[in-house]
């Protein structure tokens, strides 16, 4: 879909810790930077439909599991993210987003590119846009 692109990120094994990429100004999907922030999603809720106008999202999922769905107004398109399919998920603006929490705990990290503004992004209920969850 355009204005989505997924990317592969290494994890380096470390019998203390593995180590888990995300970004790098040089990346394709780098749009900048404005803040980080991580976000919990429980097991079987939904966050979503919003749409940005301006900020370009990198997301992580380095626990748990998340099923995301990007909607343009005409197609659909899915991924679910884990450490076990670890990329990085690039959805600029003007798409439509929500994910779903698939395992206990799930937690992701977005690396975004504008900070925080209420009024740069748009909400829509779940039931406004149709998708199978």
């Amino acid at each position: 879909m355009d204005g989505v692109k997924v990317s592969p990120q290494k994890i380096i094994s470390n019998p203390k810790g593995d180590i888990m990429h995300a970004l790098k100004s040089g990346d394709s999907g780098f749009a900048g930077f404005g803040e980080a922030y991580f976000s919990i999603v429980n097991v079987n809720e939904i966050k979503g439909w919003k749409k940005h106008n301006l900020m370009t999202l990198n997301i992580l999922v380095p626990v748990g599991e998340i099923e995301f769905v990007i909607y343009n107004g005409y197609d659909f398109f899915n991924i679910k993210l884990s450490k076990k399919n670890y990329n990085r998920l690039t959805i600029e603006p003007k798409l439509w987003v929500a994910f779903k929490g698939l395992a206990n705990f799930n937690m992701l990290i977005n690396l975004a590119s504008h900070q925080h503004d209420p009024n740069e992004a748009e909400n829509l209920p779940l039931d406004d846009i149709n998708y199978n969850w």
